[in-house]
C-alpha cells in the first residue's frame, strides 16, 4: 500500500522564498536609505515623503523589469535545452536510453535496475523523463518570469511601505532616527524569519542583513549632509 507521509524540507522553501525576501529586504532598505539621505539634507516633510513615494515606485518597477529579464533569459534556455533534447530522442532513442540508465545508476541503483527503469520511463513519456531527471526542469521550479516579476514588485512595495508610513506619523526632527531604527528591526525579524523558514540560524540571518542596511544608510546619511 502507497504511504501518504509527506516530509517537509528547508530547502523545499528556498526558491519562493529568495524572491519574496530579496524583495521586501531591497524595499526597506531602499527606501530607508533613500530617507534617511534625504532627511540628512534638511529638506522638508513633504519632499521627504515625495522622495520615499518615488523610490517605492521606481524600486519596484525596477524589481519588475530585473525579474522578468532574468527569469525569461531561463525561460528561453529551458525551451532551447528541451528542443534539443527533443530532437535527440527522435534522432537516437537507443542512446538516450542509455544516458538515462546511467543517470540512475549514479543515483545508486544497480545497472539492472536503473535499465529496467529507463525502458519503462522511455516508453511512456520519454521526453518527460529526460526534462525532469536529464535537464533537472520540473514543473515546480520551472521559469514563469510574469510570476516572478508581480512577485518581486509586490513584496519590494510592500517593504517600502514601512518607512514610509514611518515618515507619515514621525515629526520632523526624528525622522532619520525612527526611520532607521524601525527598518533594522524589521530587517532583522525579517532577516530571522527567512533563517528559520530555510533551517538556517536565526540569529546569523538577522545580524548579516542588519550590518549591510545599517551600512546603506549610513552611507546615504553621510551624502545627504554633504547638501545641507
Amino acid at each position: 500500500m502507497p504511504s501518504t507521509h509527506r516530509e517537509r524540507h528547508g530547502s523545499t522553501n528556498t526558491g519562493w522564498l529568495r524572491a519574496a525576501v530579496m524583495g521586501a529586504n531591497d524595499g526597506i532598505v531602499s527606501t530607508s536609505s533613500l530617507i534617511v539621505g534625504v532627511a540628512a539634507a534638511q529638506t522638508t516633510h513633504a519632499n521627504i515623503l515625495i522622495a520615499g513615494v518615488a523610490g517605492l515606485v521606481s524600486g519596484a518597477m525596477s524589481m519588475a523589469a530585473g525579474e522578468y529579464i532574468s527569469v525569461s533569459s531561463q525561460k528561453d534556455a529551458e525551451h532551447a535545452a528541451i528542443r534539443r533534447e527533443r530532437t535527440e530522442l527522435a534522432m537516437d532513442h537507443e542512446s538516450e536510453t542509455e544516458e538515462l540508465t546511467n543517470i540512475y545508476v549514479s543515483r545508486g541503483l544497480d545497472y539492472a535496475l536503473a535499465e529496467q527503469v529507463a525502458q519503462q520511463l522511455m516508453r511512456r513519456d520519454p521526453l518527460g523523463a529526460h526534462t525532469r531527471d536529464e535537464l533537472g526542469i520540473t514543473e515546480t521550479n520551472k521559469a514563469r518570469p510574469l510570476q516572478a516579476a508581480v512577485a518581486s514588485a509586490a513584496t519590494f512595495a510592500l517593504g517600502a511601505a514601512l518607512p514610509l508610513m514611518v515618515v507619515m506619523f514621525s515629526p520632523m526632527q526624528m525622522i532619520s532616527r525612527v526611520v532607521a531604527a524601525s527598518s533594522l528591526i524589521s530587517l532583522a525579524l525579517l532577516g530571522a524569519l527567512a533563517a528559520r523558514t530555510g533551517g538556517a540560524s536565526m540569529l546569523k540571518g538577522a545580524m548579516r542583513v542588519t550590518f549591510w542596511s545599517a551600512l546603506a544608510m549610513i552611507a546615504t546619511a553621510a551624502i545627504g549632509t554633504l547638501f545641507r
